[in-house]
Order: structure tokens, then sequence, then C-alpha cells
């Protein structure tokens, strides 16, 4: 069973495609491709690198950007995260005593 995570590059390879009215061939050709590593990608067969997937882009004249999560929840969670981490850090042995501290989580979100 795929992990979601797994998932995300092969979904978004198909949805790549969709929009560009392309067929797996055609797009891999216009890619620098093989259509069988093309069709592996898209499912989930085989994970591309980051320079494949803005190739495959590029060929249906889009852009891959990255931009940060906007989840709060997923910021939440890091900010646990990170609080978790300092408190560890606060029982290390040898450690100069004194209250370890960080960014409050609304000033991480901007």
């Amino acid at each position: 069973m795929q992990i979601e995570s797994e998932r995300v590059a092969g979904e978004l390879i198909r949805e790549i495609r969709r929009e560009s009215g392309f067929s797996q061939a055609e797009l891999a050709r216009r890619a620098g491709l093989p259509r069988s590593v093309l069709s592996a990608y898209e499912h989930g067969h085989r994970q591309p690198a980051v320079a494949a997937l803005a190739r495959i882009a590029a060929a249906a004249g889009l852009e891959v950007q990255v931009a940060p999560s906007t989840d709060r929840a997923e910021l939440e969670r890091a900010g646990s995260i990170l609080a978790q981490v300092l408190d560890l850090a606060e029982m290390l042995p040898g450690r100069r005593r004194g209250e370890l501290s960080y960014p409050p989580l609304g000033r991480l979100a901007s």
C-alpha cells in the first residue's frame, strides 16, 4: 500500500497531462522521457526527481513552484514538535542551564 506522500507526484503528473490535453506518449516525448518512465511516475511505481517533475511540467507549458504551507494544523504540529525538541534539549547533560525559547507560532506562519 502506498502512503499518501508517494502518490502526490503521480497525481500531479496526471493533472498536468489532463490540463495540457497531451497523451502520455506526447508528454513524455516533449519532456525527453521514455513513455514507460512517465507511466511509472504517473502510476506511482517510481518517484520522479524534482528535475524530472520540472521537465514534465515545462513540457506542458507549466512551471513547478514550491510555496510555504498555510495549513494551520500543520503549523501547530510543527510548533508542537519544536517544543518537544526544546524540552529534550533542556535535559541534555552538560548543557548550560537557562530557558530555551522559540518564536511564537504566529510568527512562524508569516
